[in-house]
């Protein structure tokens, strides 16, 4: 087959958080990023994972307490226009110069709850064991629950559906007398739903008013919420939150929904956050393989490694996702939960960082998510302080490099427990290729074979951290090294967009 008749190969992507939890409240997140999309496509960034950005329950929330899935900061509710990330004119701005610039929007979906209701209404409930929520603790009696829902100031624009007792399965306080426990909701055709985790016993109950899946009014409500913000947005995927605490049922339903009215490459991605590979790959079998998951696995397993004396670099993919079904693995370093201060806050030392991004960015396997915080650094509050980007602000470059170089076949030479290597030797049109090796401990080389076509090249490192030149010799071998605790990722220093490496880029996101 002539090369005329060769399919182009692919594209990486790279997908990015788009915000971390300590961004300002100051209304202004849309218009940073606007600004920010065509410097993040110009290093490799084709989707952004936008924040949950539907009306929260207070002006600062962040939107995991949401409170109107249909107020994209529009309308005036809950002491505020805009949400916490900017108003809805900065929201489509932002879709406007995205679609201009080649980026796909993901949207942040939170479907498990609602908060912030408007009045308390009267309902029976019996209380359960907040460890067990099988084990009823009481007998039933009746409160005064916050769970109307009447969004008075966006009216039935673009919903009718006003929420009330009956549109959930539980909740966490009787204001009736200022008691706080979990209290599963009575009532005809009513219950925990049962296609959700096992997490304490039944994993329905989360937070905050609990949506019942199992009332057609509430069904319909947010099916219909997802073609509508799809389509006016023209979003090309969501990131569904908590996805192991709501039906799964629902769950196939709202996906089968969206790919039906809006196109079958929607894009979806859900948080269920568990260290079990197993127990991932068997919620992904009920999803019917329509689903991608958060590799939480393996972030601990980058944790753990980085925390460990004399880790063995080799075991890194052991027991994760990406390992496990690589096609439906999103990998992750950091995200919002699990930055510093959050309750799942998971300690990867900075030594580490530069390592695991080149292990989720520059291997065939998984689809990497850079999170927001380890390219421009992270704002501190009370207890916290602020960060500056990870991996001696070498992300971008990281990024770039997966853009240009990381295709065609894969050979790992993972003999050293404490050096370990891959090449990448390119495809027909994608053919300059790269070699990466790296080191958790003193200085490390390694011979590798990158291809006899690429004979008398001579390759170096884009970071910049190891000043060693590699020729290549008449059978394809180079000898690569990388400093200690480090890494080195080499490119033929002719090839086709090595001049713009380093990118240089610039971090000062909150600069005017």
């Amino acid at each position: 087959m002539s090369e005329q008749d060769q399919k182009p190969t692919p594209e990486n992507d790279t997908l990015f958080q788009s915000y971390e939890w300590n961004v300002p409240a100051d209304q202004a997140h849309y218009k940073r990023l606007t600004t920010a999309i065509p410097k993040l496509k110009s290093i490799g960034i084709d989707t952004l994972w936008l924040p949950p950005g539907c009306k929260a329950a207070a002006p600062e929330g962040n939107g995991y307490d949401i409170y109107d899935l249909y107020d994209l900061g529009e309308f005036e509710q809950k002491g505020t226009r805009a949400t916490k990330w900017g108003s809805k004119e900065d929201l489509l701005e932002l879709c406007k110069v995205a679609k201009e610039n080649g980026v796909n929007l993901y949207w942040d979906a939170v479907l498990n709850h609602k908060a912030g209701a408007d009045s308390v209404e009267k309902c029976r409930v019996i209380e359960v064991d907040a460890d067990d929520r099988t084990k009823e603790v009481s007998e039933a009696y009746e409160i005064e629950g916050w769970l109307g829902f009447n969004f008075p100031g966006r009216g039935d624009q673009y919903s009718k559906m006003k929420y009330h007792w009956q549109h959930f399965s539980g909740t966490d306080y009787n204001n009736a007398n200022g008691k706080k426990a979990i209290y599963k909701i009575l009532g005809d055709n009513k219950g925990w739903a049962q296609s959700v985790d096992k997490e304490q016993g039944n994993a329905d109950y989360m937070m905050f008013a609990d949506l019942d899946y199992s009332h057609p009014e509430v069904e319909a409500d947010v099916k219909n919420w997802g073609v509508w913000i799809t389509k006016e947005l023209g979003l090309k995927g969501f990131r569904l939150d908590a996805v192991q605490h709501f039906s799964e049922r629902f769950t196939n339903d709202f996906v089968e929904t969206l790919r039906e009215q809006c196109g079958r490459d929607v894009f979806v991605v859900g948080e269920f956050w568990v260290g079990d590979a197993e127990q991932m790959t068997s919620w992904l079998d009920k999803m019917n393989h329509r689903f991608s998951l958060f590799d939480a696995p393996l972030l601990y397993k980058f944790a753990s490694l980085s925390t460990t004396e004399d880790a063995d670099l080799r075991k890194v993919f052991d027991g994760t996702l990406v390992q496990a079904a690589p096609t439906k693995a999103v990998t992750v370093i950091m995200n919002h939960d699990t930055q510093p201060g959050q309750t799942m806050a998971t300690k990867i030392e900075g030594f580490f960082v530069p390592l695991a991004y080149a292990l989720i960015l520059l291997r065939g396997e998984g689809y990497p998510c850079p999170f927001y915080g380890d390219l421009y650094g992270m704002q501190g509050r009370e207890g916290i302080d602020p960060s500056s980007p990870s991996c001696g602000g070498k992300l971008a470059d990281l990024i770039l490099a997966r853009k240009l170089y990381a295709y065609g076949s894969q050979e790992d030479y993972w003999d050293d427990p404490h050096c370990i290597g891959w090449v990448r030797r390119g495809t027909w049109d994608k053919p300059f290729g790269l070699a990466c090796v790296m080191s958790n401990a003193k200085p490390g080389q390694i011979r590798m074979a990158v291809g006899d076509m690429h004979k008398g090249e001579v390759w170096t490192d884009v970071l910049g951290w190891e000043e060693q030149e590699v020729t290549i010799d008449d059978e394809g071998y180079g000898l690569f090294s990388c400093p200690g605790v480090s890494l080195a990722v080499f490119v033929n220093k002719e090839a086709q967009g090595r001049d713009r490496f380093p990118t240089n880029f610039d971090s000062n996101i909150y600069e005017e």
